[in-house]
């Protein structure tokens, strides 16, 4: 489980024993394991080791850019390298120390050590966000939008119940969010929503959450009280900074005015300071109403287009790797069930695990089924 500041494995609110500190020792070995599952430590020995062989190429400095582009992946890798070795001898010294204290009944060294278990559980938890958050643009804010589905006031509601559930996840872990688009649904639940989400790793956790998201339940809009299954998209984007280029000319996008509609006040909705703005070659469309100012919400409509825009490539990219066809690129497919009724259920179709506690989920505990997402997908 990856751990945030507000999780921990144990509370401390009384004393340890040894079944507890065994139990903890049995979750860490399990992280450790499914962090070197993810990590493959020997590939990057083989891979640091080829880098020397590169670096002692006579010709291999005459090339500024290729030398720096192999140095930036030298340093990577040994960074992640040293910090899995560090909590791997950590880890194991804890092992024998407490084997041989049991063995030789030394209450002093096991008080020690569990003392010492807090700390154990820090390096262990910072080495596994350091492992599966440790993509280029793992660092970066997320920009997410919903959109409902099909379904008129039902999937409204969907969509403004997953906006709800990554508010509250955002707050649990203390990161920011800032509106940026808002369109109420005309009798419940919401048309349309963009946000930024700023925090440590926030797009790496995120990006988890681009697809098509399922929900099927007992309508509360239906009066016959029959099952519903509505459907809702999570579009999830880096947040573009000045160090990427993205370069988007007049002749490539249209641009659209239109009356805000929702809150804001007379002002907001008796000017044309809403802005759309559609991507002509891939039909990317993003807008946003949030400010009285039309300049700002064309400056925040910008930003939301290059970071999809960037988003598309690098998912074009990953996807010209594993030989995927164009066709299966986008946020176009279906990720995860939430089924309420006739049984409680959340299924990812990507790790393929079912969770039972969809009331908790849904009001944002969602770090478990994040971490099982990335966990099947670097494998």
């Amino acid at each position: 489980m990856v751990l945030t500041q507000k999780q921990t494995i144990v509370h401390y609110n009384k004393p340890m024993d040894n079944y507890e500190y065994t139990q903890i020792l049995k979750t860490l070995n399990q992280k450790l394991k499914n962090i070197e599952s993810i990590l493959k430590p020997d590939e990057i020995t083989t891979r640091l080791n080829q880098i020397e062989e590169i670096e002692q190429d006579p010709s291999f400095w005459s090339d500024q850019e290729r030398a720096t582009k192999i140095g930036q992946e030298k340093n990577r890798l040994l960074g992640r390298l040293n910090k899995f070795n560090k909590a791997n001898e950590t880890l194991t010294d804890a092992n024998e120390l407490y084997e041989m204290a049991v063995d030789e009944d030394d209450t002093d060294t096991i008080e020690t050590l569990f003392e010492e278990a807090s700390s154990l559980e820090d390096i262990i938890a910072k080495t596994e966000i350091e492992v599966m958050l440790s993509g280029d643009d793992d660092g970066s804010n997320a920009i997410v939008t919903i959109h409902p589905g099909a379904g008129g006031t039902e999937s409204c509601d969907w969509a403004a119940m997953l906006y709800r559930m990554y508010l509250r996840w955002a707050e649990r872990k203390g990161f920011k969010i800032e509106l940026l688009d808002h369109q109420s649904g005309d009798e419940a639940g919401i048309k349309d929503v963009s946000f930024i989400v700023s925090g440590i790793n926030s797009y790496g956790y995120l990006k988890t959450e681009n697809g098509i998201h399922r929900l099927v339940r007992i309508s509360p809009f239906d009066s016959n009280s029959k099952r519903h299954t509505s459907f809702a998209s999570v579009m999830v984007s880096p947040e573009v900074d000045d160090n990427i280029d993205i370069e988007i000319e007049d002749k490539d996008i249209r641009i659209d005015t239109y009356r805000a509609s929702g809150a804001g006040g007379q002002h907001v909705n008796k000017t044309e300071s809403a802005i759309r703005i559609t991507h002509i070659e891939t039909n990317v469309v993003v807008q946003c109403q949030n400010d009285r100012s039309q300049h700002k919400n064309k400056a925040s409509a910008m930003k939301m287009l290059k970071s999809r825009l960037y988003e598309l490539e690098l998912e074009k990219q990953a996807a010209e790797k594993q030989g995927i066809s164009k066709s299966e690129i986008g946020w176009g497919h279906q990720i995860r069930s939430y089924v309420m009724q006739p049984y409680q259920q959340v299924k990812d179709t990507r790790s393929n695990i079912g969770y039972s506690n969809i009331d908790g989920i849904l009001d944002g505990d969602l770090d478990k089924m994040i971490e099982d997402v990335l966990i099947s997908q670097s494998k």
